[in-house]
């Protein structure tokens, strides 16, 4: 049998079912993106795991410019090492027919027989190599996929600066190459970046490696000190060219996946908690202002022998119905948005496959968080019940005083028409209550504008970066340094208007008891191809007497203008240099460092050298010059910068970037919720007063202005607060959204603020009508009798 009051409680979720649907909602979504991101978070740590653990990812990688076999065995004995592995690798140019730019590619070796020690591929077409077979290839399959390629066709690459045709006999992914780039860039594109694998003996016999190896792959001993381990394999590799040994956090594929496992861990950290805190707020706001309305029901129902708990009971299961729906379904969301995120992974991700996997914490989380700040909200609440007798609750409540506003009424009497006061009498008579539904509308505005912010963010990021940082129409990099007459030999081929040199050392910096791998870009004095720029977005020259470091740099290794950054130089001679920072760079796209090209070339003892070029080209002839640079044996790179912009627009906009859509999406749903919540409340609250000024013969106009004018006043008050709290909240998710790959400014955007500002006011106008048609159907008798 039915209780009474559950009878109550159903129908009072049907009569507010609007409101409890929209702050559900706002609660749906705070744990939808807990649930969601938390979800990826684990399908993309655990599934990384076990491909690398399947396919014995290596645990240290250790390249040299040649060393014999015979070390091998050598670096087996190391204490801490497991296993050991040598192989072949170089640059490669795949000539693809009809296509004008060469594609970058790399050539790995594979054993000649039997699976390999450690890197192993996952075939998922076609057979394993013939050894006896030279010409036989294995080829990355997003790559195969984005040229149309399958087991069967040939394909033309120059290797060494020999152009042979080879057989592609099979497609294969790696752990070793989740997230592909061609060398020098940071935005993966599947058609301009390939992985070619081949027997070692062919490898060999391309790269004149014969019984040599120029990479090693080391796994290690559980527990084994990776420091020690690097240390004694420089000692070995040194005499024969090392670049240092580095481990596998440092690994580009590796090194990328974890920034984006970073990235998540941030936002599932940062930003749920944000909307969830809204909600929160919101439904204590609904939920004390209809105890208050209710004041009159609970002195009946205590009258009629129901105990304060029973009371209180009856209303905090309402809270609870209320948040643990907007819960349920919050999950639900979060399932389906993780499923289509996961999907978006897989585009820029090569795993063989990524099952999305709930996590049953973000479900306790989500839940637990939602019921507990509703439960707070609500407790504040029920002391109210509690403190009621039932003779005090009959009784209207005692009339405010407003004894300190009889000023502000006579100002208002002489200037205003009588609606018009009404209005105004509300805001400033009940000041508490308005500042409450303010702030709840200001801070939807904080969301929407603070989600807006950071999209144009994004925007202002791919427009530096491509237009103002790097305004070259084509980089090009070479096979190895070669000597600056090279330039004159581009300077002077029709169609291309300048030329600008470029040197690029791989290194590692060091302050104190922080490094990190990176590279040296030495540019020429007054570049206007490629240039640094500061915080202003204005060109800094290159400097001879020290280092320029970009932000992200700097903040990582804890250094600032003035000190002394230890660079360890991992090509070449080798040499370790000691550089004053010079000054500091704006950088989104890696963590450059720089340095004038001439200074650069003389520390490393390799004067006139360089290692690429940025070409500023006529477009009529950008096909006869690409097919040019495609035969020039010296060339082991060509980017269009067209189309490194066209993929990093892709990567934001398709890949793990487009959560921001996701998240922007729920911030105008949370908006709307709040305003709508808002003029709910308001109508709930001054129903009977409506009803009244209707009888006494103001028009529905009239009436609905009085309601409206105090929704609108509240929401125009709440704009500027709302501006300001979206730009603090653009600081925390700026933070959230950068990483290591690509750094997010911290942006003024007005265009952002004035279309957050439109999208209250519209949620404001757009609730004003449902309220409105609400009141216009109300039945004058009914709502006046309910007063008796």
């Amino acid at each position: 049998m039915v209780s009474p009051l559950t009878h109550k409680l159903l129908r009072d979720l049907w009569r507010m079912k609007g409101q409890a649907i929209a702050i559900g909602l706002v609660i749906a979504v705070g744990v939808a993106l807990q649930v969601m991101m938390s979800g990826v978070y684990n399908s993309v740590e655990e599934t990384r795991r076990a491909y690398y653990e399947r396919y014995r990812l290596a645990d240290m990688f250790a390249p040299v410019m040649r060393a014999p076999d015979r070390l091998i065995a050598g670096m087996s004995e190391i204490a801490g090492v497991a296993g050991a592995q040598g192989r072949v690798t170089g640059a490669a140019l795949i000539d693809i027919p009809g296509q004008p730019v060469p594609v970058q590619a790399r050539a790995v070796s594979l054993p000649d027989h039997g699976a390999p020690r450690l890197n192993d591929v996952y075939l998922t077409d076609g057979r394993l190599l013939n050894p006896s077979h030279s010409d036989e290839i294995l080829l990355l399959e997003s790559f195969a996929n984005a040229h149309d390629l399958s087991p069967g066709d040939t394909l033309r690459a120059t290797m060494n600066g020999a152009q042979r045709a080879f057989v592609v006999v099979g497609l294969a992914q790696s752990p070793e190459f989740l997230y592909t780039t061609a060398p020098g860039e940071m935005v993966p594109d599947d058609a301009r970046f390939g992985v070619i694998w081949m027997s070692r003996s062919a490898l060999s016999a391309a790269y004149d490696m014969q019984g040599a190896f120029n990479e090693m792959l080391l796994s290690l001993t559980r527990g084994a000190d990776e420091q020690a381990v690097m240390a004694a394999v420089d000692d070995v590799l040194d005499p024969y060219g090392g670049q240092g040994a580095y481990g596998v956090a440092d690994q580009f594929s590796n090194m990328f996946i974890q920034n984006e496992l970073t990235q998540l861990e941030q936002n599932a950290t940062w930003v749920p908690p944000v909307f969830l805190a809204v909600a929160a707020f919101l439904l204590n706001i609904v939920i004390t202002r209809m105890v208050q309305a209710e004041r009159e029901e609970i002195g009946l129902m205590k009258a009629f022998g129901y105990t304060n708990w029973e009371v209180g009971s009856h209303y905090f299961k309402l809270i609870l119905t209320i948040a643990i729906g907007g819960a349920l379904a919050g999950c639900l969301l979060g399932i389906a948005g993780g499923r289509g995120m996961v999907e978006q992974y897989l585009i820029y991700f090569k795993f063989p496959f990524l099952v999305f996997q709930l996590d049953p914490r973000s479900f306790v989380i989500g839940v637990s968080v939602s019921v507990l700040a509703a439960s707070a909200g609500g407790i504040l609440v029920l002391r109210q019940v509690f403190a009621l007798t039932p003779s005090q609750a009959m009784r209207p409540p005692a009339p405010p005083d407003y004894s300190r506003s009889s000023k502000l009424s006579g100002v208002l009497a002489r200037y205003l028409d009588q609606p018009t006061r009404m209005v105004l009498r509300r805001i400033t008579r009940q000041p508490l209550r308005m500042a409450g539904a303010m702030f709840g509308i200001a801070a939807g505005m904080a969301l929407s504008s603070g989600m807006l912010t950071i999209f144009a963010a994004f925007n202002h990021t791919i427009d530096l970066t491509f237009t103002v940082e790097n305004r070259a129409d084509i980089s090009v990099a070479f096979v190895q340094p070669v000597s600056d007459k090279t330039l004159f030999e581009l300077r002077n081929h029709p169609g291309i208007h300048a030329v600008e040199p470029m040197r690029s050392v791989s290194v590692v910096h060091h302050n104190g008891r922080f490094s990190e791998r990176g590279a040296i870009t030495g540019l020429s004095m007054g570049a206007d191809l490629y240039r640094a720029i500061d915080a202003n977005e204005q060109p800094i020259a290159p400097r001879s007497d020290g280092i320029i470091l970009s932000t992200t740099l700097a903040r990582k290794l804890a250094i600032e203008p003035g000190d002394m950054l230890t660079v360890e130089v991992r090509e070449g001679r080798q040499p370790v240099l000691d550089l004053p920072v010079v000054g500091i760079a704006e950088a989104f796209l890696g963590m450059p460092a720089y340095m004038e090209i001439d200074a650069l070339s003389r520390a490393l003892g390799e004067p006139g050298h360089v290692s690429g070029a940025y070409l500023s080209i006529d477009d009529a002839f950008a096909d006869d010059i690409y097919r040019w640079l495609k035969d020039l044996p010296v060339v082991a790179g060509v980017s269009p910068n067209a189309q490194a912009q066209a993929a990093f627009e892709k990567m934001l906009n398709e890949g793990a970037g487009a959560v921001r859509y996701v998240m922007g999406t729920m911030a105008f749903i949370i908006t709307f919720g709040i305003v709508y919540n808002a003029a709910r409340i308001a109508y709930a609250e001054r129903a009977r007063d409506l009803a009244s000024l209707r009888v006494i013969g103001f028009t529905k106009g009239e009436a609905a202005f009085v309601l409206l004018g105090e929704l609108g006043l509240v929401t125009a008050m709440a704009l500027p607060i709302g501006a300001l709290g979206g730009h603090y909240l653009s600081l925390l998710l700026a933070r959230a959204f950068s990483g290591d790959l690509f750094h997010i400014p911290v942006l003024f955007s007005p265009e952002s603020l004035g279309f957050a500002g439109l999208v209250v006011i519209v949620a404001a106008i757009v609730s004003g009508v449902l309220v409105k048609r609400d009141l216009d159907r109300a039945e004058l008798v009914l709502a006046l009798k309910t007063r008796e």
